[in-house]
């Protein structure tokens, strides 16, 4: 499966089965961090059958039931961006693997994260086999998301995956433009924008092979 046709099949799931990951999959995930972290320079760790992280009234009032595992994306203040980016990478690589996610920003508790003097837990990922594969969420139409200064179909096969990907509250508070067959992406401002403009990078350039400043 291309990473276009995952892409479209991931949404976010809250509520997951009384099922382990199997080991086999562990080791894929846990190899696949240890490849993301060197790039990254992130420290991106994960939990399994760990169930107390989403124990809390915070993570039964965001509607989140039955999470026994999580990735804890942890680095410096100022690499939201890149927590985004490569969250999201690993994201697409556990759909792939036949499991479900979900970004979580402030609807968990006290995670098992190791967060070092200087950094802090910059966002939370549920991981497992969900009760449904989640629903497709509202996108705003891509003429809204993006400026060009010409029809090009690359451009736009990435801005079909950029229209696929999650953001906080599904605010979609970011604009890209194509000028002089240079992309930009900046945020509009909201709610953990940073992060979520780490993801729509992500899914443009996974899916066109082109750059975004």
């Amino acid at each position: 499966m291309d990473i276009f046709e995952i892409m479209k099949k991931r949404h976010s799931v809250r509520q997951y089965k009384e099922l382990a990951i199997e080991k086999s999959k562990r080791d894929e995930i846990n190899s696949y961090i240890e490849e993301v972290n060197a790039e990254s320079k992130l420290e991106i760790q994960v939990f399994y059958n760990e169930p107390k992280c989403f124990d809390s009234f915070m993570a039964h009032y965001g509607k989140f039931v039955n999470v026994k595992n999580y990735i804890a994306i942890v680095g410096n203040k100022s690499e939201e961006e890149k927590a985004g980016y490569y969250g999201e990478k690993i994201v697409l690589k556990c759909q792939e693997l036949g499991l479900n996610t979900c970004w979580v920003a402030m609807t968990h508790g006290k995670s098992q994260a190791k967060i070092k003097k200087g950094q802090k837990l910059l966002m939370i990922i549920s991981l497992g086999y969900g009760e449904t594969q989640g629903v497709s969420h509202k996108s705003k139409p891509i003429e809204e998301l993006c400026r060009a200064d010409e029809d090009i179909e690359w451009f736009k096969a990435g801005m079909e995956a950029v229209s696929l990907a999650p953001t906080a509250m599904n605010q979609q508070k970011f604009l890209f433009e194509l000028k002089n067959g240079n992309v930009t992406a900046k945020s509009l401002g909201g709610f953990y924008s940073k992060i979520d403009l780490g993801i729509v990078k992500y899914h443009f350039e996974a899916v066109t092979g082109h750059e975004v400043n």
